[in-house]
């Protein structure tokens, strides 16, 4: 697997009135803006994409949903689903990003997992295994007055990257107007998201909001092969903090190729057979740091290999701090197959010279 290290920059241009806030590169992760990103805070209904990553991957979502007494349990911003209510699993993922619905969540929650306590236990081991380091959570709706769920601005941009890489998500998130029917009534659902429709580059994402928590959001768009996701933590400003974040990405960085798959090759590199990497890498770059980059090519010089051995790694900087590596494979040439009859030909040519 490949190995990369992502390094935040100092920014003084650009300041929010967010408690936390974060601009991610979603392809490479890198922090092109950061403002206290680690320090754990209540997320109200962005605990919701964790929410929909759990059901997206473990349900089918058109299976139909029969809504049981756990929706008697929500208040709030709700869907207005009723008991008894037959809906599909993909209408009630898009209740619950497009209006943010708490009867959704726990419906979704109670239906995939049994029950809310096993579905929880699915998203913190989600949180784990996706690199969510300082988050916890205690529900699948994002109230706080009884159970609570913390996360980072950090973590929610590492989980908004991860939650982009499944195109139902995207779908869903992307949708500004959303029209269903179950086997009681009709919906007709707007997306809460405003940024959807104040800012022509935003792709997605997810609003919050409690007392307690005060507004959070998670958004994402992309500009000229640029994807980025934005996080504020408790911001009275939140659009505009996003919109502020995002012109800094796009105005000062472009998505440079640096490893290309498809065309990777090293002069006097020992080997005679054919070299390879497996990835290709992709990182945004401001205009200062174009000069700055470097790629080293580390070539093991192995007499004894065999098909896709790994024999090097090439590796990348920025001003001498390593960003990124990649491990070299060899792949052995196929030796051409002679067919019999060439066997007997080259037989006889040998004798009758």
């Amino acid at each position: 697997m490949a190995l990369f290290f992502i390094f935040p920059i100092n920014t003084y241009a650009l300041s929010t009135t967010a408690s936390s806030a974060i601009l991610m590169d979603m392809d490479s992760g890198r922090i092109l803006y950061s403002k206290d990103i680690h320090n754990a805070r209540l997320i109200a209904s962005i605990t919701k994409i964790m929410t929909a990553v759990i059901a997206i991957e473990n349900g089918n979502l058109d299976d139909i949903v029969t809504v049981g007494e756990e929706v008697l349990t929500m208040y709030g911003s709700n869907i207005y689903i009723e008991l008894g209510e037959k809906i599909s699993l993909r209408d009630l993922l898009y209740g619950l990003l497009l209006r943010s619905g708490n009867d959704a969540a726990i419906v979704i929650g109670t239906y995939i997992g049994k029950t809310e306590e096993k579905f929880v236990e699915m998203m913190n081991a989600k949180a784990k295994e996706i690199g969510m380091i300082n988050t916890v959570y205690h529900n699948c709706h994002g109230l706080d007055e009884v159970t609570k769920n913390y996360s980072t601005s950090y973590d929610m941009a590492v989980l908004s990257s991860y939650a982009n890489t499944l195109e139902v998500y995207k779908e869903i998130t992307s949708t500004k107007k959303y029209t269903t029917q179950s086997d009681k009534k009709s919906y007709v659902w707007h997306n809460r998201n405003k940024l959807l429709s104040m800012y022509e580059y935003a792709t997605g994402g997810k609003t919050g909001y409690t007392p307690s928590a005060g507004r959070t959001l998670v958004t994402t768009a992309s500009k000229d092969n640029l994807n980025l996701t934005a996080v504020t933590l408790n911001d009275p400003n939140e659009y505009v903090s996003h919109q502020d974040m995002y012109e800094y990405g796009f105005n000062n960085y472009k998505n440079y190729l640096i490893i290309d798959k498809d065309h990777f090759d090293i002069d006097d590199n020992f080997y005679k057979d054919d070299i390879y990497v497996k990835e290709s890498f992709t990182y945004p770059l401001s205009n200062s740091e174009l000069k700055e980059v470097n790629i080293v090519a580390e070539i093991l010089k192995l007499d004894d290999y065999k098909d896709n051995d790994k024999v090097g790694e090439v590796i990348v900087r920025i001003d001498d701090e390593e960003i990124y590596r990649e491990p070299i494979f060899v792949k052995v040439k196929m030796k051409e197959k002679v067919s019999f009859i060439d066997k007997i030909k080259s037989f006889f040519k040998k004798i009758f010279r």
